[in-house]
């Protein structure tokens, strides 16, 4: 959940927590997506992901400072059950596939059906076409897969993690997809409430709206 607690004397100060998952396939750089956005670090040598490993960055979204803690989790089939239980309490999820192996790009749609099973239902969801530079490989139109993220309602977007090209404006835009989400939900949650006192105390409403309005509207009243 969003959490606005982080003001404890010797934390780093923060107005939200956001719970952020990457998903994919094996190999399509999720934990080097990861440790870009995060330690602004590439590793040619990064090994597979062994169960869910996480990590966080604190920066500034729509003016408000963001503390984004981003799970990485392992896209081999034996570790799919772990990882079910951490799209628990996310608020955002990033699809990564690879722009040069098109099998990553076509098990997207069971990542996406995963997710739905066992995520919030609205839980913000971007699709991450990763490894651009490797342009002469490229396997995956983006055009077929802003289609296919305009067909399934994600927001969309290409990155590559080796060359830190996008890899801020993704986090960022599906941070700040999450804060507007969230912040609108408040809002409605603070109508909720004030609507709830309007049906509880609902006379004492009625009778200072018609004192407002008007003899006219008072002779209706007391007719």
């Amino acid at each position: 959940m969003a959490g606005g607690g982080g003001r404890g004397r010797g934390e780093e100060e923060y107005d939200y927590l956001f719970k952020v998952v990457l998903i994919g396939d094996s190999g399509v750089g999720k934990s080097n997506l990861l440790s870009r956005f995060t330690r602004n670090e590439f590793c040619l040598e990064s090994k597979s992901t062994i169960g869910v490993e996480f990590a966080t960055r604190t920066l500034h979204v729509e003016e408000k400072i963001i503390k984004a803690q981003i799970w990485d989790t392992a896209g081999q089939e034996r570790y799919r059950a772990i990882t079910s239980a951490y799209y628990r309490g996310a608020l955002g999820a990033v699809l990564v596939y690879d722009v040069t192996k098109p099998t990553t790009f076509e098990n997207i749609s069971r990542w996406l059906k995963e997710l739905r099973d066992h995520a919030d239902a609205n839980i913000r969801i971007m699709l991450v076409g990763n490894k651009t530079d490797l342009k002469d490989l490229r396997a995956v139109p983006a055009d077929d897969a802003g289609g296919y993220a305009e067909a399934e309602g994600l927001s969309y977007i290409e990155t590559s993690a080796l060359e830190a090209m996008n890899v801020e404006e993704a986090f960022q835009l599906i941070l700040g997809d999450i804060y507007r989400a969230v912040s609108k939900k408040a809002v409605a949650s603070e109508e909720d409430r004030a609507g709830a006192a309007g049906v509880k105390e609902g006379k004492t409403i009625n009778v200072a709206a018609a004192a407002d309005n008007g003899g006219e509207k008072k002779q209706c009243c007391s007719a």
